[in-house]
């Protein structure tokens, strides 16, 4: 019986060590292929919360899929986007800016591209209606129009993403919450656009919060973005904690574990 025992207790281990993992996920938009990165939430829930993880403008890379691992740990099941798809990827941050700058032109193109990860992260076994998007930079920018375009998410959370907007689009109501993290300190942000978003979300009646950290800049929660705030983009692991702990703030309050 003890022996039994052992052995079912080092089944389930090993069952979850293997959902816990990051899988690849070939899927399409349209005529596009795409490639995504899936996890399972390493303790199963009866509410199935899911995230959807947009990365930033290199596209997926080490950072998202440590984010990635570190919320399946904590019961969520995660997708990783992948926005360009097969033969679109860029090479370096020149043709990261051309990619991502269609998509922010573009914005109901990128709003598709996002639907189309979201139901493959409700494939993956999250719950349709218990899902948070969250996003880096570019993605950060991702998250905003899923929440313009009344994408079936309860929340989204954005980080050190862009949060401009054409003026010329129709405000229109903003049901999911939203979570800003912002560097105090990010020089690719101006006061305008800050002024005009936080408007927005007044305009659009959402529930809504911004944070700012101390001696941040972009990408302040990116390890492999150096830490020479000089340059404008800089890891800043005091901000970087902070902010992982006000997103686990964020989706206790937005989902059912």
């Amino acid at each position: 019986m003890k022996n039994s025992a052992l052995l079912l207790f080092a089944t389930i281990l090993f069952s979850n060590a293997i959902n816990a993992q990051l899988k690849p996920v070939k899927y399409a938009d349209g005529n596009q292929v795409l490639n995504g990165l899936s996890i399972k939430a390493a303790k199963k829930s009866s509410n199935n919360p899911g995230i959807l993880l947009l990365p930033a403008w290199l596209g997926i890379d080490k950072a998202s899929k440590d984010i990635a691992e570190n919320l399946s740990k904590l019961g969520y099941t995660v997708f990783i986007a992948d926005i360009y798809g097969e033969g679109n990827y860029p090479k370096n941050t020149s043709e990261a800016g051309k990619q991502a700058g269609f998509y922010k032109t573009n914005f109901a193109a990128y709003q598709k591209r996002i639907d189309a990860a979201l139901k493959e992260l409700i494939k993956s076994g999250a719950n349709a209606d218990n899902i948070v998007a969250i996003g880096y930079c570019f993605g950060g920018t991702g998250v905003l129009e899923a929440a313009r375009g009344h994408l079936n998410v309860k929340g989204v959370a954005s980080f050190h993403g862009s949060l401009a907007r054409d003026a010329s689009r129709p405000v229109e109501p903003i049901t999911a919450k939203v979570l800003i993290c912002h560097g105090a300190d990010d020089p690719f942000e101006s006061k305008e656009e800050i002024t005009a978003f936080q408007q927005e979300m007044r305009d659009s009646k959402a529930d809504w919060q911004m944070i700012y950290y101390a001696n941040a800049v972009h990408s302040f929660t990116n390890p492999e973005a150096g830490s020479d705030n000089s340059k404008g983009a800089a890891y800043n692991p005091v901000a970087a904690k902070r902010a992982f702990e006000h997103l686990q703030l964020f989706l206790n309050e937005v989902l059912k574990k």
